[in-house]
Protein backbone atom coordinates (compact mmCIF):
# COMPACT_ATOMS: atom_id res chain seq x y z
CA UNK A 1 0.00 0.00 0.00
CA UNK A 2 1.35 3.02 -1.08
CA UNK A 3 1.56 5.84 1.74
CA UNK A 4 -0.85 8.97 1.60
CA UNK A 5 0.88 12.18 0.62
CA UNK A 6 0.53 14.82 2.55
CA UNK A 7 -1.08 17.72 1.46
CA UNK A 8 1.32 21.37 1.15
CA UNK A 9 -0.02 23.63 3.84
CA UNK A 10 -1.73 26.76 3.02
CA UNK A 11 1.54 28.88 3.29
CA UNK A 12 3.30 27.03 1.41
CA UNK A 13 0.81 26.90 -1.50
CA UNK A 14 0.82 30.92 -1.42
CA UNK A 15 4.69 30.77 -1.10
CA UNK A 16 5.14 28.14 -4.41
CA UNK A 17 2.81 30.35 -6.10
CA UNK A 18 4.76 33.94 -5.10
CA UNK A 19 7.39 32.18 -6.50
CA UNK A 20 5.67 30.67 -9.71
CA UNK A 21 4.11 34.33 -10.51
CA UNK A 22 6.42 37.14 -8.87
CA UNK A 23 9.66 38.67 -10.03
CA UNK A 24 12.13 37.67 -7.12
CA UNK A 25 13.14 40.88 -6.40
CA UNK A 26 12.37 40.52 -2.79
CA UNK A 27 13.83 37.78 -0.56
CA UNK A 28 11.30 37.81 2.78
CA UNK A 29 11.61 35.49 5.74
CA UNK A 30 8.95 32.53 5.26
CA UNK A 31 6.17 34.04 7.80
CA UNK A 32 2.85 34.41 6.18
CA UNK A 33 0.95 37.06 7.74
CA UNK A 34 -2.38 37.41 7.53
CA UNK A 35 -3.62 39.98 10.36
CA UNK A 36 -1.93 42.77 12.44
CA UNK A 37 -3.06 45.10 15.84
CA UNK A 38 -0.97 47.60 17.48
CA UNK A 39 2.37 45.85 17.45
CA UNK A 40 1.21 42.07 16.88
CA UNK A 41 1.19 40.41 13.94
CA UNK A 42 -0.40 36.63 13.25
CA UNK A 43 0.26 34.41 10.40
CA UNK A 44 -2.50 32.21 8.97
CA UNK A 45 -2.23 29.49 11.28
CA UNK A 46 -2.65 31.60 14.02
CA UNK A 47 1.05 32.45 15.37
CA UNK A 48 1.17 35.83 17.17
CA UNK A 49 4.67 37.83 16.52
CA UNK A 50 5.77 41.38 17.66
CA UNK A 51 6.36 43.51 14.80
CA UNK A 52 10.14 44.97 15.00
CA UNK A 53 9.90 46.22 11.84
CA UNK A 54 6.82 48.39 11.40
CA UNK A 55 7.16 48.50 7.78
CA UNK A 56 10.69 49.95 7.91
CA UNK A 57 8.58 53.24 9.82
CA UNK A 58 5.64 53.28 7.82
CA UNK A 59 3.88 51.65 10.84
CA UNK A 60 4.67 53.92 13.35
CA UNK A 61 1.32 54.11 14.29
CA UNK A 62 0.62 50.60 15.04
CA UNK A 63 -0.91 48.15 12.98
CA UNK A 64 -4.86 48.61 11.75
CA UNK A 65 -5.08 52.07 14.61
CA UNK A 66 -9.20 52.28 14.50
CA UNK A 67 -8.63 55.95 14.11
CA UNK A 68 -6.50 55.97 10.83
CA UNK A 69 -8.99 52.63 9.92
CA UNK A 70 -12.06 55.34 10.83
CA UNK A 71 -10.54 58.31 8.47
CA UNK A 72 -10.29 55.99 5.67
CA UNK A 73 -13.88 53.78 5.64
CA UNK A 74 -15.47 57.60 5.70
CA UNK A 75 -13.66 58.95 3.40
CA UNK A 76 -13.23 56.02 0.69
CA UNK A 77 -17.27 56.11 1.13
CA UNK A 78 -17.38 59.58 0.17
CA UNK A 79 -14.52 60.94 -2.21
CA UNK A 80 -11.22 58.23 -3.19
CA UNK A 81 -10.06 60.30 -6.24
CA UNK A 82 -10.42 63.69 -8.37
CA UNK A 83 -7.09 63.89 -10.01
CA UNK A 84 -5.26 67.43 -9.66
CA UNK A 85 -7.23 68.47 -12.45
CA UNK A 86 -10.20 69.54 -10.05
CA UNK A 87 -9.76 70.74 -6.27
CA UNK A 88 -11.01 68.59 -3.82
CA UNK A 89 -11.95 69.50 -0.13
CA UNK A 90 -9.27 67.45 2.19
CA UNK A 91 -6.33 68.71 0.28
CA UNK A 92 -6.45 71.89 2.20
CA UNK A 93 -6.81 70.77 5.49
CA UNK A 94 -3.87 68.32 4.81
CA UNK A 95 -1.49 71.66 4.08
CA UNK A 96 -2.09 72.95 7.15
CA UNK A 97 -1.68 69.94 9.44
CA UNK A 98 1.41 69.10 7.71
CA UNK A 99 2.90 72.81 7.82
CA UNK A 100 1.17 73.05 11.96
CA UNK A 101 3.32 70.25 12.62
CA UNK A 102 6.58 70.45 11.05
CA UNK A 103 6.88 74.50 10.32
CA UNK A 104 6.83 73.91 6.14
CA UNK A 105 5.82 76.75 4.34
CA UNK A 106 5.41 74.89 0.95
CA UNK A 107 3.68 71.15 0.10
CA UNK A 108 4.05 69.18 -2.37
CA UNK A 109 2.03 65.59 -2.03
CA UNK A 110 3.33 62.69 -3.79
CA UNK A 111 2.77 58.81 -3.06
CA UNK A 112 5.92 56.97 -2.61
CA UNK A 113 9.08 57.86 -0.58
CA UNK A 114 11.04 57.40 -4.24
CA UNK A 115 8.63 59.98 -5.97
CA UNK A 116 9.19 62.67 -3.25
CA UNK A 117 13.02 61.99 -3.75
CA UNK A 118 12.81 62.65 -7.31
CA UNK A 119 10.77 65.39 -6.89
CA UNK A 120 12.97 67.27 -4.76
CA UNK A 121 15.70 66.18 -7.09
CA UNK A 122 13.88 68.48 -10.07
CA UNK A 123 13.00 70.97 -7.95
CA UNK A 124 16.46 71.81 -6.70
CA UNK A 125 17.65 71.92 -9.89
CA UNK A 126 14.95 73.79 -10.92
CA UNK A 127 15.76 76.43 -7.97
CA UNK A 128 19.60 76.19 -9.43
CA UNK A 129 18.88 77.42 -12.91
CA UNK A 130 16.37 79.81 -12.15
CA UNK A 131 17.46 81.51 -8.82
CA UNK A 132 21.22 80.38 -8.06
CA UNK A 133 21.84 80.93 -11.79
CA UNK A 134 23.66 78.00 -12.48
CA UNK A 135 24.40 77.24 -16.46
CA UNK A 136 21.76 75.35 -17.54
CA UNK A 137 21.79 71.09 -17.41
CA UNK A 138 25.01 71.33 -14.94
CA UNK A 139 23.53 71.58 -12.02
CA UNK A 140 25.19 69.16 -9.29
CA UNK A 141 23.90 67.36 -6.33
CA UNK A 142 25.98 66.08 -3.09
CA UNK A 143 24.93 62.42 -2.01
CA UNK A 144 26.42 60.44 0.80
CA UNK A 145 28.07 57.13 0.45
CA UNK A 146 25.99 53.91 1.78
CA UNK A 147 22.29 55.92 1.16
CA UNK A 148 19.37 54.29 0.48
CA UNK A 149 16.96 56.94 -0.88
CA UNK A 150 14.74 54.36 -3.25
CA UNK A 151 14.82 52.51 -6.29
CA UNK A 152 14.28 54.68 -9.26
CA UNK A 153 16.98 55.04 -12.29
CA UNK A 154 17.84 58.11 -11.43
CA UNK A 155 18.64 57.67 -7.55
CA UNK A 156 20.31 53.93 -7.50
CA UNK A 157 22.58 56.09 -10.33
CA UNK A 158 24.00 57.58 -7.21
CA UNK A 159 23.51 54.62 -4.83
CA UNK A 160 26.77 53.07 -4.11
CA UNK A 161 25.38 49.47 -3.56
CA UNK A 162 26.92 47.32 -6.33
CA UNK A 163 23.45 45.36 -5.92
CA UNK A 164 21.60 48.42 -6.68
CA UNK A 165 23.09 49.90 -9.75
CA UNK A 166 24.88 46.18 -11.60
CA UNK A 167 22.81 46.24 -14.64
CA UNK A 168 20.97 49.12 -14.64
CA UNK A 169 22.64 51.57 -16.22
CA UNK A 170 23.17 54.06 -18.21
CA UNK A 171 22.36 56.54 -15.45
CA UNK A 172 21.89 60.30 -15.08
CA UNK A 173 24.62 62.36 -14.42
CA UNK A 174 24.94 65.68 -11.84
CA UNK A 175 26.00 63.69 -8.79
CA UNK A 176 28.94 63.60 -6.55
CA UNK A 177 29.51 61.70 -3.45
CA UNK A 178 30.85 61.73 -0.02
CA UNK A 179 31.60 60.33 3.22
CA UNK A 180 28.62 60.54 5.10
CA UNK A 181 29.22 62.18 8.67
CA UNK A 182 32.65 63.81 6.88
CA UNK A 183 32.13 67.80 6.81
CA UNK A 184 35.70 68.54 5.15
CA UNK A 185 34.78 65.70 2.14
CA UNK A 186 30.89 67.82 1.70
CA UNK A 187 32.76 71.40 1.63
CA UNK A 188 35.41 70.23 -0.90
CA UNK A 189 33.01 68.62 -2.85
CA UNK A 190 30.65 71.81 -3.67
CA UNK A 191 31.21 73.66 -6.15
CA UNK A 192 30.12 77.02 -7.70
CA UNK A 193 27.27 74.36 -9.76
CA UNK A 194 26.10 72.59 -6.75
CA UNK A 195 22.74 73.13 -5.71
CA UNK A 196 22.04 70.60 -2.90
CA UNK A 197 23.26 68.26 -0.60
CA UNK A 198 21.08 65.08 -0.50
CA UNK A 199 21.45 63.35 2.99
CA UNK A 200 19.39 61.45 5.48
CA UNK A 201 19.49 62.30 9.11
CA UNK A 202 20.38 58.63 10.23
CA UNK A 203 20.94 56.07 7.02
CA UNK A 204 19.07 53.54 7.71
CA UNK A 205 19.16 50.91 5.31
CA UNK A 206 22.64 51.25 5.58
CA UNK A 207 22.38 49.40 9.16
CA UNK A 208 21.35 52.77 11.42
CA UNK A 209 24.41 54.71 10.68
CA UNK A 210 24.15 57.57 13.00
CA UNK A 211 26.69 61.10 12.26
CA UNK A 212 29.14 61.87 14.63
CA UNK A 213 27.92 64.70 16.98
CA UNK A 214 27.76 68.24 15.30
CA UNK A 215 27.74 67.02 11.90
CA UNK A 216 24.09 68.44 10.68
CA UNK A 217 24.91 71.70 12.63
CA UNK A 218 28.24 72.04 10.67
CA UNK A 219 26.34 70.80 7.55
CA UNK A 220 23.42 73.56 7.76
CA UNK A 221 26.32 76.28 8.43
CA UNK A 222 27.86 75.22 5.30
CA UNK A 223 24.98 74.80 3.01
CA UNK A 224 23.94 78.23 3.82
CA UNK A 225 27.41 79.72 3.75
CA UNK A 226 27.75 77.88 -0.21
CA UNK A 227 23.99 78.72 -1.02
CA UNK A 228 23.28 75.19 -1.09
CA UNK A 229 20.10 73.94 -0.46
CA UNK A 230 19.66 70.96 2.53
CA UNK A 231 17.44 68.09 1.86
CA UNK A 232 16.81 65.94 4.46
CA UNK A 233 15.32 62.56 3.73
CA UNK A 234 13.42 62.03 6.86
CA UNK A 235 11.08 59.37 4.88
CA UNK A 236 12.15 56.81 7.42
CA UNK A 237 13.45 59.18 10.55
CA UNK A 238 10.45 61.10 10.21
CA UNK A 239 7.24 61.23 12.29
CA UNK A 240 8.56 60.16 15.41
CA UNK A 241 10.59 57.22 14.79
CA UNK A 242 13.87 58.94 16.66
CA UNK A 243 12.00 60.09 19.67
CA UNK A 244 11.15 63.58 17.56
CA UNK A 245 8.78 64.84 15.12
CA UNK A 246 11.77 65.32 12.65
CA UNK A 247 15.55 63.95 13.24
CA UNK A 248 16.82 67.37 12.02
CA UNK A 249 15.65 68.97 15.58
CA UNK A 250 18.17 66.85 17.37
CA UNK A 251 20.63 69.38 16.44
CA UNK A 252 18.71 72.26 16.34
CA UNK A 253 18.60 72.78 12.85
CA UNK A 254 15.94 73.56 9.88
CA UNK A 255 16.58 71.72 6.49
CA UNK A 256 15.58 73.93 2.97
CA UNK A 257 13.64 70.32 1.60
CA UNK A 258 12.29 67.60 3.82
CA UNK A 259 10.92 64.59 2.45
CA UNK A 260 8.11 62.47 4.60
CA UNK A 261 6.12 59.69 3.46
CA UNK A 262 5.75 56.16 5.38
CA UNK A 263 3.97 56.79 8.72
CA UNK A 264 2.24 59.78 7.42
CA UNK A 265 -0.39 57.49 6.50
CA UNK A 266 0.19 55.31 9.48
CA UNK A 267 0.53 52.06 6.78
CA UNK A 268 -2.60 52.54 5.40
CA UNK A 269 -2.50 54.11 2.07
CA UNK A 270 0.81 55.31 0.18
CA UNK A 271 1.23 58.96 0.59
CA UNK A 272 4.96 61.12 0.47
CA UNK A 273 5.36 64.94 1.12
CA UNK A 274 8.26 67.04 -0.14
CA UNK A 275 8.36 70.25 2.26
CA UNK A 276 10.03 73.09 1.40
CA UNK A 277 10.32 76.73 2.11
CA UNK A 278 8.75 79.09 -0.44
CA UNK A 279 11.94 79.61 -2.43
CA UNK A 280 12.18 76.23 -3.72
CA UNK A 281 8.77 74.66 -4.17
CA UNK A 282 7.60 78.31 -5.75
CA UNK A 283 9.92 77.73 -8.72
CA UNK A 284 7.48 75.34 -9.97
CA UNK A 285 4.86 76.53 -12.53
CA UNK A 286 1.44 74.33 -13.97
CA UNK A 287 2.14 71.23 -15.34
CA UNK A 288 5.95 71.03 -14.82
CA UNK A 289 5.07 68.55 -12.54
CA UNK A 290 2.59 66.25 -10.92
CA UNK A 291 1.04 63.10 -9.85
CA UNK A 292 -2.15 61.73 -10.98
CA UNK A 293 -2.77 59.99 -6.92
CA UNK A 294 -0.69 63.07 -5.03
CA UNK A 295 -2.88 64.63 -2.74
CA UNK A 296 -5.81 62.51 -3.42
CA UNK A 297 -8.67 63.08 -1.30
CA UNK A 298 -8.57 59.42 0.39
CA UNK A 299 -4.64 59.93 0.99
CA UNK A 300 -5.11 63.46 2.76
CA UNK A 301 -7.70 62.31 5.35
CA UNK A 302 -6.05 59.41 6.24
CA UNK A 303 -2.67 61.84 6.57
CA UNK A 304 -4.48 63.64 8.52
CA UNK A 305 -5.98 61.16 10.58
CA UNK A 306 -1.96 59.58 11.10
CA UNK A 307 -0.44 62.52 12.17
CA UNK A 308 -3.23 63.71 14.67
CA UNK A 309 -2.51 59.91 16.03
CA UNK A 310 1.25 60.57 16.63
CA UNK A 311 0.76 63.62 18.39
CA UNK A 312 -2.15 63.17 20.57
CA UNK A 313 -1.50 59.50 21.71
CA UNK A 314 2.13 61.17 22.33
CA UNK A 315 4.04 58.17 20.07
CA UNK A 316 6.87 60.84 19.45
CA UNK A 317 7.27 60.79 23.32
CA UNK A 318 6.72 57.53 23.63
CA UNK A 319 9.90 56.81 21.08
CA UNK A 320 12.13 59.14 23.37
CA UNK A 321 11.22 57.79 26.69
CA UNK A 322 11.52 53.98 25.86
CA UNK A 323 14.27 53.94 22.90
CA UNK A 324 17.46 54.73 25.45
CA UNK A 325 15.88 51.97 27.74
CA UNK A 326 15.72 49.56 24.95
CA UNK A 327 19.25 50.25 23.33
CA UNK A 328 20.67 49.95 27.13
CA UNK A 329 19.41 46.62 27.90
CA UNK A 330 20.51 45.29 24.32
CA UNK A 331 23.96 46.15 25.52
CA UNK A 332 23.99 43.56 27.92
CA UNK A 333 23.22 40.60 25.15
CA UNK A 334 26.47 38.43 24.45
CA UNK A 335 29.33 40.31 23.23
CA UNK A 336 30.76 36.69 21.61
CA UNK A 337 27.22 37.51 19.25
CA UNK A 338 26.31 41.41 18.88
CA UNK A 339 29.14 42.96 18.62
CA UNK A 340 27.63 46.49 18.47
CA UNK A 341 24.55 48.53 19.33
CA UNK A 342 23.39 51.22 18.50
CA UNK A 343 20.22 53.62 17.92
CA UNK A 344 18.09 56.84 18.22
CA UNK A 345 14.84 56.64 20.00
CA UNK A 346 13.00 53.55 18.51
CA UNK A 347 15.73 53.01 15.45
CA UNK A 348 17.97 50.65 16.56
CA UNK A 349 20.26 48.56 15.94
CA UNK A 350 22.56 44.81 16.32
CA UNK A 351 25.50 44.09 14.06
CA UNK A 352 26.12 40.37 14.35
CA UNK A 353 29.82 39.00 15.21
CA UNK A 354 30.70 37.78 11.87
CA UNK A 355 32.07 34.40 13.76
CA UNK A 356 28.67 33.98 15.28
CA UNK A 357 26.80 33.97 11.74
CA UNK A 358 25.02 35.96 9.56
CA UNK A 359 22.05 38.38 10.50
CA UNK A 360 19.02 36.52 8.07
CA UNK A 361 20.02 33.31 10.74
CA UNK A 362 19.40 35.59 13.77
CA UNK A 363 16.18 36.53 12.24
CA UNK A 364 14.92 32.91 11.10
CA UNK A 365 15.44 32.10 14.73
CA UNK A 366 13.76 35.30 16.11
CA UNK A 367 10.77 34.44 13.95
CA UNK A 368 10.71 30.87 15.84
CA UNK A 369 10.40 32.32 19.04
CA UNK A 370 7.57 35.02 17.93
CA UNK A 371 9.38 38.40 16.86
CA UNK A 372 10.06 39.89 13.66
CA UNK A 373 12.95 41.45 12.44
CA UNK A 374 14.77 42.22 9.43
CA UNK A 375 18.52 41.87 8.27
CA UNK A 376 20.36 44.26 6.40
CA UNK A 377 23.82 44.46 4.52
CA UNK A 378 24.46 40.77 5.96
CA UNK A 379 25.50 41.21 9.83
CA UNK A 380 23.07 43.93 11.12
CA UNK A 381 19.58 43.33 12.49
CA UNK A 382 17.24 45.85 12.75
CA UNK A 383 14.98 46.88 15.60
CA UNK A 384 12.63 49.02 15.04
CA UNK A 385 9.05 48.67 16.50
CA UNK A 386 6.37 50.25 16.10
CA UNK A 387 5.79 53.60 18.47
CA UNK A 388 2.80 51.84 20.42
CA UNK A 389 4.71 49.64 21.88
CA UNK A 390 4.38 49.52 25.27
CA UNK A 391 7.60 48.70 28.34
CA UNK A 392 6.34 45.27 28.79
CA UNK A 393 6.18 44.62 25.72
CA UNK A 394 9.34 45.86 24.59
CA UNK A 395 11.04 43.73 27.46
CA UNK A 396 8.61 41.37 25.87
CA UNK A 397 10.89 41.63 23.14
CA UNK A 398 14.58 41.89 24.97
CA UNK A 399 13.45 38.71 26.52
CA UNK A 400 13.43 36.78 23.41
CA UNK A 401 16.30 38.48 21.83
CA UNK A 402 18.55 37.79 25.03
CA UNK A 403 16.99 34.25 24.35
CA UNK A 404 18.16 33.40 20.92
CA UNK A 405 21.22 35.34 21.17
CA UNK A 406 22.29 33.43 24.25
CA UNK A 407 21.50 30.46 22.59
CA UNK A 408 23.23 30.62 19.59
CA UNK A 409 26.50 32.24 21.85
CA UNK A 410 26.24 28.57 23.45
CA UNK A 411 25.77 27.18 20.68
CA UNK A 412 28.90 28.26 19.14
CA UNK A 413 31.44 28.12 21.79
Amino acid sequence: MSPIATPPSPAAELIATEHELGAHNYKPLDVMLTRGEGVWLWDIDGNRYLDCLAGYSAVNQGHCHPRILKALVEQAGRLTLTSRAFRNDRLAPFYEKLSELTGSHKILPMNSGAEAVESAIKSVRKWGYEVKGVPEDEAEIVVCADNFHGRTIAIVGFSTDPSARRHFGPFAPGFRVVPFGDIAALEAAITPKTVAFLVEPIQGEAGVIIPPAGYFAAVRELCTRKGVTLILDEIQTGLGRTGEMLAEEHEGIEADVTLVGKALSGGFYPISAVLSNSEVLGVLRPGEHGSTFGGNPLACAIAVAALDVLVEEDLIGNAARLGPYVLEALKALPKSVVNRVRGRGLMIALDIEPAAGSARQYAVALAREGLLCKETHGQTLRISPPLVITKDQADWAIERLGKVLSREAAAGA
